[in-house]
């Protein structure tokens, strides 16, 4: 079949709900930070399936120990005990941020997300408390279930789906966005105000009684938005003044993806609780949630569960793909391939006016569009062209953010320079056409 009877078969029989403008692309085989689609032509991918393929695509590894375990056992359900879902949560206490030792097991991030925020009202219930209320930040994202797109601080995956979104208690404060900022302020002058004003939003949003505060360290789905280095700490120490518990969001910052094993490592704080999903096994379908001992205990046994959770199969993949990052140092490569990265595309924005902002950490990095630096226009549609544009040229990419106008570049950590350079100088020549 060709790409277009695929496309238009999908279209027959697949639901209409995944994005609108999906490219017209079928991807048949991949290697590393390179795929190749049905017709045989060859693309870097730098947007890696949702910053998810972090150690490549079919890592021999990962290839391995899936061939391996599909031959012996795959499904077992919570009731009993398999061997690869042991060593995979012993390795996540292992590698995980200090004091984060007990872990779920689950299918998806939002599935991940749900169950961390079930686990605060739970232990707020053990100490007590009702925990009535849960903060996060607009423009952040945290799925597509119900709870998970309440908790998701952007209106567009809201948009039509009345009172399902619209969980009592959920209170969403200004996000970190520095080029953009709610306040109209500018760093470091500003105080980060974003950060201090959670006592306004405690005060006056809340009951008091809050069971957690959730957050992505950095913002993937916003357009990759970087906090100011001391606005986590000081948000959290807030939050635990009023013996709310931290949760971090490490479904897409996690697994190396900014240069270090997971993103809240670059603000010096300890979760209590930290959501896992997308690269913890390079695109298999395995999340999980980790917390620190008295966090975790305060689940009884039936308070939670999952049919697939803890799969053979998807563990043994998980294992493998995490050994490979620790054995191959790819977190390392992912923070000095990056800063090459940025270094380029700071570059092109001396060059080329239509950039506005470049940010990132590691591999994962926006590059924010504007009409006009002054007025910070969002250049959506640019955008959007830009994408298709680098993607007739052998360059897969994103496009997104809270503002529609941010490039999205999340490849395979395992990306060398030479493959940055040469996306860059596509970026480059798309740039000058448009």
């Amino acid at each position: 079949m060709k790409t277009e009877e695929i496309v238009a078969k999908q279209k027959e029989f697949v639901m209409p709900c995944t994005p609108l403008l999906r490219q017209p692309l079928v991807y048949a085989s991949g290697q590393g930070a390179l795929v190749k689609d049905i017709e045989g032509k060859e693309y870097i991918d730098c947007f890696g399936g949702y910053a998810v393929v972090n150690m490549g695509h079919c890592h021999p590894k990962v290839v391995r120990a899936i061939q391996e375990q599909a031959g012996m056992v795959w499904h077992t359900s919570y009731d009993y005990y398999n061997l690869p879902m042991t060593r995979l949560a012993e390795k996540l206490a292992e590698v995980a941020p200090s004091g984060l030792k007990k872990t779920f097991f689950c299918c998806s991030g939002a599935e991940a997300v749900e169950g961390a925020v079930k686990l605060a009202k739970k232990y707020a219930s053990r100490h007590g408390r009702l925990g009535s209320d849960m903060i996060s930040l607009s423009g952040s994202f945290h799925g597509r279930t119900a709870l998970t797109v309440a908790l998701t601080g952007q209106k567009k995956y809201k948009k039509g789906m009345g009172n399902l979104v619209g969980f009592p208690g959920i209170v969403h404060a200004p996000v970190p966005y520095c080029y953009r900022c709610p306040f109209g302020l500018d760093y470091p002058d500003c105080g980060v105000r974003c950060a201090t004003f959670m006592e306004d939003i405690i005060s006056f949003q809340t009951s008091g009684d809050i069971a957690a505060f959730i957050s992505e360290p950095l913002l993937g789905e916003g357009g990759i938005l970087v906090p100011p280095e001391e606005y986590l700490s000081t948000v959290v120490k807030i939050f635990r003044s009023h013996s709310a518990l931290y949760i971090a969001d490490e479904v897409q910052s996690g697994f190396g993806r900014t240069g270090k094993m997971f993103g809240v490592e670059w603000y010096g704080v300890q979760p209590d609780v930290m959501t896992m999903g997308k690269g913890i096994a390079g695109g298999l379908p395995i999340a999980a949630f980790i917390a620190k001992s008295e966090v975790a205990d305060a689940f009884e046994p039936g308070d939670h569960s999952s049919t697939y959770g803890g799969n053979a199969l998807m563990c043994a993949a998980a294992l493998a793909n995490i050994q490979a990052m620790i054995d191959e140092q790819v977190t390392d490569h992912a923070m000095n391939t990056g800063k090459v990265f940025i270094e380029l595309l700071d570059d092109l924005k001396s060059k080329h006016p239509i950039i506005g902002d470049v940010r990132g950490k590691g591999l994962m990095i926006g590059v924010e569009l504007v009409r006009d630096r002054k007025s910070r226009e969002p250049a959506v549609e640019e955008a959007k062209k830009l994408r298709d544009m680098m993607r007739e040229k052998g360059a897969i990419i994103g496009a997104g953010g809270l503002s529609g106008s941010t490039l999205r570049l999340q490849p395979p950590l395992v990306i060398t320079e030479e493959q940055v350079k040469k996306v860059c100088s596509t970026l480059d020549h798309c740039l000058q056409s448009l």
